[in-house]
């Protein structure tokens, strides 16, 4: 990868050294059991300059996954996301909940459950001064707030949990796939345009061959598991 890197006023051979370290990532992780964010980080850098927009989105979301506070990864992602073709904006209610509760989707599951810990110790010793000094306004608030911080994080973190557990997201691989109404190549095509790579959704069904998916819009298809990967 860093030779690659170097040489980048060789276009030909940077291609095929990025080539070389994204066979070589992908040895890793699949051989080795190797799972963390910087491994997917730098590949999915590799898949970027590559031209291979799709398999880049789907390495930062794995990363992101494993690391949501790292800056890096988050920025890398927004600005392959913004090379996208197809342009599906979310609802408008999940934009309101995202604004709303900016906590819990922009921390990590590691950030969110070392501040509810954090935050249950401040209660904690708020409780106890209360004991001993009496309820002054100041230990009073402290305490308030601090009891609401924790709450507030500790229902995060198990939503969080829940819903990774029973969530399962991907991204379009292929450069483009026509996505169907139905579960074969013979049903009609569910959008007038074709899917792009880097597109994201979230599976719904899976049956064989194919994937039943919901965009962030809120609509439906069926695209060949082929086309696409699973986060």
């Amino acid at each position: 990868f860093q030779q690659a890197n170097a040489a980048a006023g060789n276009p030909d051979r940077a291609a095929e050294l990025y080539g070389k370290a994204i066979l070589l990532y992908e040895k890793i992780i699949e051989q080795g059991g190797i799972h963390n964010a910087k491994l997917y980080y730098n590949l999915a850098n590799a898949y970027f300059l590559t031209n291979d927009l799709g398999r880049a989105i789907l390495n930062y979301r794995r990363a992101e996954q494993l690391d949501r506070g790292d800056v890096n990864i988050r920025n890398n992602l927004a600005f392959a996301r913004s090379q996208r073709i197809d342009k599906v904006a979310a609802t408008a209610q999940k934009r309101v909940l995202e604004t709303l509760f900016f906590w819990h989707y922009d921390f990590s599951l590691r950030t969110k459950f070392f501040l509810a810990c954090l935050f249950f110790g401040v209660s904690c010793a708020a409780l106890t001064v209360m004991l001993w000094l009496g309820r002054g306004p100041a230990t009073k608030t402290v305490t308030v707030l601090a009891v609401i911080f924790f709450l507030c994080l500790l229902g995060s973190v198990v939503v969080e949990a829940q819903w990774r557990a029973h969530t399962v997201h991907g991204v379009i691989t292929a450069s483009e796939v026509v996505a169907r109404q139905g579960d074969g190549p013979n049903y009609p095509p569910s959008f007038q345009d074709p899917l792009h790579a880097g597109t994201e959704f979230v599976l719904v069904e899976q049956r064989p061959g194919w994937f039943h998916i919901e965009l962030s819009n809120g609509s439906h298809a069926w695209v060949p598991d082929s086309a696409a990967g699973l986060i």
